[in-house]
């Protein structure tokens, strides 16, 4: 599984902005297209289901039926290069919709839910990077595979393996090989987690924090917590974002051992760094919910901003099927991944149980 290798709609310095912005339309208008497909497939259902209550028609969220359709499109026809600019545009759709969908979070509800949810992440990152780290060694993974595999799963995914090829001097196949592991996990985890959820009968809160601990790749924590609901989806959001906050010192710490061992270069100026490195979207989500708290918008504007999040996330989700190709995963290797599926099912197995726990002392409703 893979991203296609994308390419960066801005890679290109000889180009104009207005050139390069016109290349990435054909794929963003496929993206909204899925996203908009997927809404109207879950519209035909529901009207089916409304006329034939006997039929045994699937329930399928919006949400599911654009990753299905991409995966449809990416693994039958393949992404075309005409549509690879566009496309590449996911994360920056993505990240435009978690900073509007602070909106809906109170600065006193983020004082609130947000206390437990960093102390949950802490034990989160502590045991995820443990947990890689010797998985990786009794596999006898090569180091900085390990490295990579144990970032991404204890931050943010892929963000996290592409923050950090750079600052430990990776390989580009051990790069590849961490990413296309984590978001084969990712993709397990859209049909696994709802089901999980649904036994258990989480509240919204409670699995959509559990989803934000526990699912790595940022796209595909926000889907899977949107997929249970819209509730579970913004607390997804909100766990996720404070794992993600967290990037700059992981990525950091991973730098300055290797620097150490004589194998990446050395961090000269490390505040800098971790600016480079600390995703400006945290900032962003935060500074809305900022503004919300002090009555900034009205009620009018406040909708309109969540309905602005629900229209930026809609490309994002068709993205996280479109990107993704099943035939990568061949050749790859089975180590890498039988390493991630361990630790995943691990740190999946005690932050479901840290999130019971939170849950019936009360700070997790």
């Amino acid at each position: 599984m893979s991203t296609h290798t994308l390419p960066n709609p801005t890679a290109s310095p000889a180009s104009s902005p207005a050139a390069r912005f016109v290349r990435t339309i054909p794929g963003m208008a496929l993206l909204f297209g899925v996203g908009l497909l997927g809404k109207l497939f879950e519209h035909v259902i529901a009207i089916l289901h409304a006329q034939h209550p006997a039929w045994p028609l699937p329930h399928i969220e919006y949400v599911l039926w654009a990753i299905i359709l991409g995966l449809v499109i990416s693994n039958t026809f393949g992404v075309a290069r005409i549509f690879q600019p566009g496309v590449a545009t996911y994360e920056l759709w993505l990240k435009l919709g978690i900073v509007l969908i602070g909106a809906r979070f109170l600065m006193q509800d983020l004082f609130h839910i947000g206390g437990m949810t960093l102390v949950l992440v802490a034990i989160e990152l502590v045991l995820s990077l443990t947990v890689m780290t010797l998985l990786g060694r009794i596999f006898k993974l090569p180091p900085k595979l390990t490295s990579l595999l144990s970032i991404g799963s204890s931050v943010c995914g892929v963000t996290a393996i592409m923050a950090t090829q750079g600052a430990i001097d990776a390989s580009e196949e051990d790069t590849s090989t961490a990413m296309a592991a984590i978001l084969t996990l990712g993709a397990i985890a859209l049909f696994t987690f709802p089901a999980i959820g649904h036994a258990l009968h989480m509240s919204q809160q409670s699995y959509g924090i559990w989803a934000g601990l526990a699912v790595d790749n940022t796209a595909e924590a926000t889907v899977t917590g949107a997929i249970y609901g819209d509730a579970a989806g913004r607390f997804a959001v909100l766990s996720k974002t404070a794992r993600s906050s967290f990037l700059g010192f992981v990525v950091l710490g991973y730098a300055v051992y290797w620097a150490s061992q004589g194998k990446a270069a050395a961090v000269e100026n490390k505040a800098l760094f971790l600016w480079q490195k600390f995703p400006k979207f945290v900032l962003g989500f935060i500074a809305i919910s900022v503004l919300a708290t002090a009555g900034f918008f009205t009620h009018g504007q406040l909708n309109s901003l969540s309905n602005l999040s629900r229209w930026a996330f809609l490309p994002a989700f068709a993205g996280v099927g479109v990107r993704t190709n099943l035939r990568d995963l061949v050749g790859q290797g089975w180590r890498p991944l039988i390493v991630g599926i361990l630790g995943e099912v691990f740190i999946a197995l005690v932050t479901l149980g840290l999130v019971y726990w939170s849950y019936h002392r009360g700070a997790i409703q």
